[in-house]
């Protein structure tokens, strides 16, 4: 506990130090309130004010180190939460790791309390890759597999569990001391990043994700997943099967191999949407270097130590936004982003739909080389900003990872069409929505919300008639045109009705569709079938209601 301590006050002095040194000399003067020591500053003849305060917040975070690089990185693609001088600081933002000793051998013993030469032919010397958080070698096993070594540095988990203890606190005295850092929620966003960059730092975690994708595309013909050999794997080190493959923007190579580079795009931008909307499990950063291609042409992903993962529910809401965004509807966009998001305060509802119609109409009357998909992007974050609609954490890797494999794509079939690759997929949803099962279930859940919101009513006019009793309730109204309001109300409730019993209609006649009871025709029960006309004459005289009103 006491080394913890310490090696907070080192990493808070450092911190004090570094701020110091770009001008933020107001905010250590806040960090210092009711602190009886002075605050560790930078000499004055080092104090570097030049330049904006976005281009100095992001020399501070290339000075304090990989965590903050990561925390910078992060925060460059949320325009709905930071202004837009700050997020072009932040995009410029690049990893600066060095390659650090390592005596993989030795590591290697201690972990597994192994001999190496009873293990492995050759582990090569020097790293084939360098990030902020491992290193990477190659080598072969005993059996001639060769095989991948992903070791994680050594120190690199104290430092980024005390690095995140020092953005907690930055973010209480951003919250505390600024409107701004209590509007953004920034507790929630810094939150977010700490569970993701703890996952990160995990190999068990990423060896869990690499299995878990391999579950997901078992069998699969487009795609490999390599082998995960776990007798040499822990939290520490992750060991897999080395995929000679080509890098899959490497147009030559594809070619040479007699590999089309135009199927290559299309079944990538294929498996890429199939982790979304199959299995809501995706790839978080889909970019050139964490893509490969086989000889054979399967496409192989490559580090997972970041994924998405999608709540069924919300699921089922991003299937439904995708068919009307295809459908062009911005009505059911709208409605289908706002059960999507966390929290929304839209100060114009026409004006939001409008912008989304917007969208629509560029997406659709654009020429194929025309759509940039980062356009559209950024054109719908800045809808979502200025309608206030904070959405899930979900929500902005999606967009990160379409545009990355979209821009992967155009590098070697520019007049490659991620709008017509979803066609089959709204196909697909809409051919589900409609099975008897799906019916079923859809029946099912508005019935137990009915239900529940039914139960609540007992409540409410308990509430209401305590006011009564105790002559606290009051009524302030104006009333025009009370006998069209009776009738309105009248016709309401007749509607009501109408529909209540078509949902239970329907749901009877899923379940005789599902059941193999009654007298046939063919496959068909005729009881169904009698459910089914009845549930059409019934949408019909709803619909000749409401048109009539």
């Amino acid at each position: 506990m006491f080394d913890k301590q310490q090696r907070k006050l080192k990493r808070s002095a450092r911190l004090i130090s570094v701020l110091s040194k770009y001008g933020f000399k107001d905010m250590l003067a806040r960090m210092n309130t009711g602190n009886k020591q002075e605050p560790i500053s930078a000499d004055p003849d080092e104090v570097i004010s030049k330049g904006t305060v976005y281009e100095r917040i992001r020399l501070v975070l290339e000075e304090l180190g990989p965590t903050f690089v990561k925390l910078g990185q992060t925060f460059s693609n949320r325009e709905d939460l930071l202004p837009p001088e700050l997020i072009q600081e932040l995009q410029k933002l690049q990893d600066k790791v060095d390659t650090v000793d390592m005596d993989v051998e030795e590591i290697l013993e201690n972990e597994f309390n192994i001999s190496i030469k009873d293990h492995f032919q050759e582990i090569q010397k020097e790293p084939l890759a360098t990030a902020s958080i491992a290193q990477v070698y190659k080598a072969v096993l005993m059996d001639g597999s060769p095989v991948i070594l992903k070791l994680k540095k050594s120190d690199v988990q104290t430092v980024i569990e005390d690095d995140l203890l020092l953005i907690k606190d930055l973010e209480k005295l951003v919250s505390a001391y600024s409107e701004i850092g209590e509007k953004l929620n920034l507790k929630q966003a810094i939150s977010t990043f700490e569970k993701s960059l703890l996952e990160e730092v995990s190999l068990i975690n990423e060896k869990e994700n690499i299995l878990h994708f391999a579950r997901n595309f078992k069998n699969h013909k487009e795609t490999y997943v390599p082998k995960i050999y776990e007798d040499y794997s822990n939290n520490n080190i992750l060991c897999m099967e080395f995929i000679d493959g080509i890098k899959v923007t490497d147009k030559a190579e594809l070619l040479a191999n007699n590999i089309d580079p135009v199927k290559v795009s299309e079944v990538g931008l294929r498996l890429f949407v199939s982790q979304i909307l199959d299995y809501g499990f995706f790839h978080a950063d889909p970019h050139a270097g964490n893509i490969l291609v086989k000889k054979d042409g399967k496409i192989v992903f490559i580090d997972f130590g970041a994924v998405g993962k999608i709540q069924p529910n919300d699921k089922e809401i991003l299937e439904n936004l995708i068919v009307s965004f295809v459908a062009k509807n911005p009505h059911k966009i709208v409605r289908h982003l706002k059960k999507m998001a966390v929290s929304y305060e839209i100060p114009d509802e026409r004006r939001f739909e409008n912008d989304v119609e917007d969208i629509l109409n560029f997406v659709h009357s654009s020429s194929l080389q025309d759509i940039n998909v980062q356009v559209i992007i950024n054109k719908m974050k800045d809808i979502l900003k200025d309608n206030r609609l904070y959405m899930p954490d979900y929500f902005y890797l999606l967009f990160k990872g379409i545009s990355l494999i979209e821009g992967v794509g155009r590098t070697i079939n520019p007049d490659l069409d991620i709008v017509k690759s979803l066609h089959p997929y709204t196909r697909k949803i809409l051919t589900n929505k409609i099975k008897p099962k799906n019916l079923l279930k859809t029946g099912m859940d508005r019935m137990l919300n009915f239900t529940d919101n039914v139960d609540e009513i007992p409540k409410e006019l308990r509430s209401v008639l305590q006011k009564l009793d105790d002559n606290k309730f009051t009524i302030s109204s104006e009333i025009k045109n009370i006998e069209k309001t009776n009738q309105l109300i009248k016709s309401s409730v007749i509607n009501l009705i109408l529909a209540m019993i078509l949902g239970a209609n329907i749901i009877a006649t899923a379940i005789v569709f599902v059941s193999e009871s009654g007298p046939r025709i063919g496959e068909l029960s005729v009881v169904g079938v009698l459910g089914f006309i009845f549930s059409m004459i019934l949408v019909v005289i709803l619909l000749l209601r409401v048109a009539r009103k």
